[in-house]
């Protein structure tokens, strides 16, 4: 490509074989074709929508945009894995990056990528949506104690959801549960 010839970045942002989107307020403003289509919807039924669509549930909406803004106000970005929901109600493992445009405004227009990972990470046992965003906690290699103060809860009641999983997902060990998270084998 030399100088005279423009770069479409506009093509470039349709076409990127990850979901990408354009938000303000936690609203869609703009998506790809990859976005919409991990997530089963046209693109244009997702501009417009508030990120609300894509979540298991309006509590774990909430509370994952509790979580993100002290995280985008000291880094201006955020990065995780969680649960999402598509439009058939399948939930599946997506890893979730953003980036504020605004450091000042965390959760005003941003740029936001989504990886599906559920092949390497399926959803394998039904979960509350607290369980689901104690998983995606533990998941990053948090303690329970890091876990209560992140989310307001009592350790003790963490511990209470870790154990829950662990019968869920029939793990002898945290250690064993975390690798049943992600969707890795343990050698026998």
């Amino acid at each position: 490509m030399n100088a005279a010839q423009a770069i479409d970045y506009e093509s470039i942002f349709l076409h990127a074989p990850v979901g990408m989107c354009i938000s303000e307020n936690r609203v869609i403003q703009a998506c790809n074709e990859a976005l919409a289509s991990m997530f089963g919807y046209a693109r244009g039924d997702l501009v417009g929508q508030s990120f609300r669509a894509l979540y298991p549930t309006m509590d774990e909406f909430l509370r994952t945009g509790d979580r993100i803004i002290p995280i985008m106000n000291a880094k201006g970005r955020y990065s995780d894995e969680r649960i999402m929901r598509r439009a058939n109600e399948e939930l599946f493992w997506c890893h979730v990056s953003g980036h504020a445009l605004l450091p000042k405004h965390p959760l005003g227009a941003g740029i936001w990528t989504f990886e599906d990972v559920s092949e390497k990470r399926p959803v394998t046992a039904q979960l509350t949506p607290r369980e689901r965003e104690i998983a995606a906690l533990l998941v990053e290699g948090k303690t329970s104690k890091l876990i209560a103060r992140q989310i307001d809860l009592s350790p003790r009641t963490v511990e209470m959801h870790r154990a829950k999983l662990m019968r869920k997902f029939a793990a002898a060990t945290s250690s064993e549960l975390v690798h049943k998270l992600v969707g890795l084998q343990l050698p026998r």
